[in-house]
């Protein structure tokens, strides 16, 4: 099916994303407005420790105007590879450096409306790094098994819908290695 973009408008251009109104043509012959969230791509990571707790970073999120218990992440930089920005974002974040970055997935987050792409890595080997947030996060770490994480997003504690992804993902990656 061939889906052609006949005419595209910037409609806004912020900090960290742009929105473009696209007329497309479908593949019938009709048009349709699209309305298009361009935003780079960013990394997730899964932090475990050698207990196999996992690390969690508590910070204030304005879409939702409450603070928001989440798994490391952030943008990649231009020209830069996913699994560089994991280590990287990994130290920023929440300070420890990773021996061994395992990538899980990517996935788009709102595939409906926006180009942004998480790409997932379960770090490993943890060890102290120099933590350095942006001057705009104010950020607090926690702890938790697999387990309490799991319960935690049936609970609602946990609303991020990566968050929710990586857990589930750390999950069923222990299990099919404890089947090998």
């Amino acid at each position: 099916m061939d889906y052609e973009t006949i005419e595209s408008s910037l409609e806004y251009e912020g900090k960290v994303l742009k929105v473009y109104r696209d007329k497309v043509r479908l593949p019938n012959g009709a048009t349709a407005t699209r309305e298009n969230i361009v935003r780079g791509s960013a990394v997730a990571m899964i932090p475990v420790d050698k207990d196999g707790n996992m690390y969690f970073v508590r910070q204030y999120r304005h879409a939702a105007k409450k603070l928001v218990l989440e798994i490391p992440a952030g943008m990649i930089e231009n020209g830069e590879e996913p699994e560089r920005a994991a280590y990287r974002e990994l130290e920023e974040e929440i300070g420890l450096k990773a021996g061994k970055l395992t990538f899980i997935c990517d996935t788009y987050m709102a595939i409906g409306i926006c180009t942004e792409k998480v790409y997932f890595y379960i770090a490993e080997d943890l060890s102290c790094g120099m933590l350095n947030p942006d001057p705009d996060e104010i950020i607090e770490i926690e702890k938790y098994s697999i387990d309490e994480a799991v319960k935690m997003i049936f609970e609602r504690k946990i609303e991020d819908v990566k968050t929710m992804a990586g857990i589930l993902c750390y999950k069923q990656y222990i299990s099919c290695k404890s089947d090998i």
